[in-house]
């Protein structure tokens, strides 16, 4: 656990009486528990949100179970860093729910389960070069979210990002709201802003003391200002500018938020995200984290049970789920990594980013989502076969991106069964960036990324 420049806690602060909300689009009913699950294509599907992503070895071991006694085994990691069962049997919702409940899985409130979309980095509280210790605010942010009625009118998908300054994190993952650690003066600030990603134009900065009161000010604000159909950020970002969403935020705080040109031109310094992979030493003795990812973000519950029992022999009994699909066992000893390593790699883990199927992400696909028009699993494996060396891709059913928040450098969307439009990432584009070719089988698409095989494309 770190504390670096002399960091302030974040504290629990009373919430602003609940007002009139903007109107929330329709949900999936809740289940009987309180924990949801939506109807998909292969069964019930359950989203476990983790705060922070950390996962106990036990914990890991409840989810196991409940995949194996109510749900067909299928455990998919997340880019949100959470976990969710698929295949969720008919009838076993409140079973499932109860379960994952007394593991300390599940929500405080019943109507709360959607409102802990709350991202920090893998390494929160274990790297010693981050600025501050963000898992000292996961208790008093997620106690705001849950316990304020007006935050309810949230979409599903509105998602805040925490991020400490360590030397791995998503930075590339656009949030509704972002937070980022930064030091002025003295003093360790978080500076914020909307609808993107951490060092995207911050508007101000708070001290860590005052994060959750300025979390739940830019709620209040969203639903003040969000009309009829928007549920995210960006959309009400489109009507107000951002500083006018902060300026109205301010009704709803008792301070005056950190503003100097300093904050204008920061950036927050960059990552290697290469080391979301492998071995990796954190302190002086050598010791670390080793991290790995499962082919295609997808496990089956011995799989899991697995990790939890080398958490418990080689680290500190806990997991971290990563944003890129990944888990990380963090603490792990000097002496211990190599055969850690090792270990994961044995499982059918991948622990080396220059892998192929490191380098790609695909969505549930066909089989398992209804609006997928392509088996994207299935095919993402077939592509791994033929993946030039450096080239990343995405491959995605549809058009709601599910599996990536972030601009792939090469994007396959799906227009029928093994039939693709490919993009090449360009920010001047919309959505998946430029298209470069339609109508492509994987084989065919296969041979245009072999011509063309930087990771960054040019367009």
């Amino acid at each position: 656990m770190i504390v670096v420049a002399r960091p302030e806690p974040g504290i629990p602060l009373t919430h602003d009486p609940p007002i009139a909300a903007a109107s929330a689009a329709a949900r999936p009913s809740a289940c009987p528990g309180l924990l949801r699950v939506v109807a998909a294509r292969d069964g019930g599907l359950c989203r476990i949100r983790l705060p922070g992503g950390v996962l106990t070895a036990q914990q890991a071991r409840a989810i196991a179970h409940a995949a194996r006694t109510h749900a067909s085994g299928v455990i998919e990691l997340t880019n949100r860093a959470n976990v969710q069962l698929r295949g969720v049997r008919a009838g076993s919702e409140q079973a499932l729910s109860e379960l994952l409940m007394r593991a300390g899985l599940g929500p405080d409130l019943p109507a709360a389960d959607d409102l802990r979309n709350l991202m920090l980095s893998p390494l929160a509280g274990c790297d010693p070069d981050a600025i501050f210790d963000t898992t000292t605010l996961i208790a008093p942010i997620l106690g705001m979210l849950q316990h304020e009625p007006r935050f309810a009118a949230l979409s599903p998908k509105f998602a805040l990002q925490v991020d400490g300054g360590e030397r791995l994190a998503a930075l590339d993952h656009p949030h509704d709201i972002w937070l980022a650690a930064t030091v002025a003066g003295n003093h360790t600030v978080f500076a914020f802003g909307l609808a993107g990603c951490p060092g995207d134009g911050a508007l101000a900065a708070v001290m860590p003391r005052e994060v959750p009161a300025l979390l739940s000010a830019l709620l209040h604000a969203f639903l003040d200002l969000a009309q009829d159909g928007q549920q995210r950020m960006r959309e009400v970002c489109a009507s107000h500018s951002a500083g006018a969403i902060f300026q109205h935020a301010q009704r709803h705080l008792d301070f005056t938020a950190i503003r100097d040109e300093a904050l204008r031109h920061w950036r927050r310094a960059p990552v290697d995200t290469t080391r979301r992979l492998g071995t990796h030493a954190l302190r002086a003795d050598g010791g670390g984290y080793v991290s790995a990812q499962p082919p295609l973000g997808r496990l089956d519950a011995a799989g899991l049970d697995a990790l939890a029992a080398l958490a418990q022999s080689h680290g500190d009994a806990t997991l971290r789920i990563t944003p890129w699909q990944g888990v990380l066992l963090p603490n792990v000893a000097a002496n211990a990594m190599a055969q850690t390593a090792t270990r994961l790699s044995t499982l059918g883990l991948i622990t080396d980013s220059a892998a192929p199927l490191a380098r790609l992400i695909a969505c549930t696909g066909s089989q398992g989502c209804a609006k997928s028009r392509a088996d994207t699993k299935a095919d993402a494996l077939r592509l791994a076969a033929r993946l030039p060396v450096h080239a990343e891709a995405h491959l995605s059913g549809c058009e709601r991106s599910c599996a990536a928040a972030h601009r792939a450098p090469w994007t396959l969307l799906a227009m029928a069964p093994d039939c693709y439009d490919l993009y090449a990432r360009d920010d001047d584009a919309a959505r998946f960036g430029s298209r470069v070719a339609s109508n492509l089988t994987i084989d065919a698409a296969a041979s245009i990324l072999a011509q063309r095989p930087r990771s960054t494309p040019d367009v």
